[in-house]
């Protein structure tokens, strides 16, 4: 994510530093200064963060507490800390959604594994650790009772498992001065055994009354939040016909790739005028498009080699961006690859072909 937003501050002449525990991280050498260490340490943090006059970031997984002290200090923090407080934690994500009536799961929340014994007349359950789960780690199903042994015996969030229909995602952004905009709607379809979001289809095909209703949600939940930046707000549509948002990510997402080619303004692009305060741009989708994340074969890890790169390469109407990540492993996001035509139905087809000739192996 770093890595695309960097690809973006060059046209506008931002002098940029990145941060990353990673010494060979994909940012590190499209930014003007590199440095390596903790993200989670709040001496690095803050020390990284004092000569900067904006900080933003690519995952939630960031000392908090030196956000908040840099913050006071008048450094500009996007998203700012306390919106990165409650969706770090899903059980206060959970907790706002509820308060501010916006439509989820039925949930409770839950100290450790022994407590659940006191809900099992309800199952299915989906178990997400409060803290530190990301995709597809740190949630685990529960159907029966004989589940409970694998369940984490840690503070969760267990909501009641949803009979959805198909998974959605849009994207919004806001800036400082409260100005909006938001992405058409895009459907997503995973990869269940790894929990990953495997293709992604821009426009969805769901009933324009929906695709409102999904993008009036995520425009209520940036504004409650009053942040500035761009939100990812992933959402189930239920077999009923009604929407419930799943999870939020207050960032550039995997469900926002497409926009690179695919719409007037990227994500990516549309992330950094928000946190300069600049005026937004048009979400306007320019073409159809299917997005493939490349992931790591399984049974490889390694230096990674990309087979039958070239076959796809020359493919009309194809883009593929690599994440300079050295190493694969099974089901790591090594890349993706957006597929734009006039017909979304052709984009399908040429995503399948993508699909089976470009490998991640070692």
């Amino acid at each position: 994510m770093g890595r695309m937003l960097l690809q973006e501050t060059v046209d506008l002449n931002v002098t940029t530093a990145c941060l990353d525990p990673d010494a060979h991280a994909p940012c590190k050498n499209l930014a003007g200064e590199f440095v390596k260490g903790s993200l989670n340490d709040y001496q690095t943090v803050y020390d990284f963060g004092l000569d900067k006059s904006i900080l933003t970031i690519e995952i939630e997984n960031v000392n908090i507490d030196a956000l908040t002290d840099l913050e006071a200090r008048g450094v500009k923090v996007f998203p700012q800390p306390r919106v990165l407080k409650i969706i770090k934690d899903k059980g206060l994500q959970k907790q706002f959604y509820q308060e501010h009536h916006i439509p989820t799961a039925e949930f409770v929340l839950v100290e450790n594994k022994a407590s659940i014994t006191a809900y099992t007349g309800n199952f299915p359950y989906m178990q997400k650790l409060r803290i530190g789960g990301y995709d597809g780690k740190g949630v685990y199903r529960l159907k029966s009772e004989t589940d409970l042994p694998g369940a984490f015996d840690a503070p969760s969030v267990l909501e009641k498992f949803v009979d959805f229909e198909r998974e959605i995602a849009v994207i919004v952004a806001r800036n400082p001065r409260g100005e909006t905009a938001v992405f058409p709607v895009v459907d997503m379809d995973f990869n269940r055994q790894a929990n990953l979001v495997e293709y992604l289809f821009s426009p969805s095909e769901i009933d324009e009354k929906l695709q409102q209703e999904a993008q009036k949600i995520a425009l209520t939940i940036i504004e409650k939040l009053e942040m500035a930046g761009v939100l990812a707000v992933e959402m189930f549509v239920t077999k009923n016909g009604q929407i419930l948002v799943n999870e939020i990510a207050p960032r550039p997402h995997n469900s926002g790739h497409h926009t690179i080619e695919a719409n007037k303004t990227s994500q990516y692009g549309q992330h950094l005028r928000a946190i300069l305060d600049l005026p937004l741009g048009s979400t306007e989708m320019i073409y159809p498009s299917v997005m493939v994340n490349l992931l790591g074969e399984p049974g490889f890890e390694g230096q990674a080699v990309y087979e039958k790169l070239e076959e796809v390469v020359k493919m009309p109407g194809t883009y593929v961006h690599l994440y300079g990540k050295k190493i694969t492993k099974p089901f790591r996001k090594m890349g993706h690859v957006t597929i734009v035509s006039q017909n979304l139905d052709q984009a399908k087809h040429q995503a399948k072909q993508v699909k089976q000739l470009l490998k991640v192996k070692a």
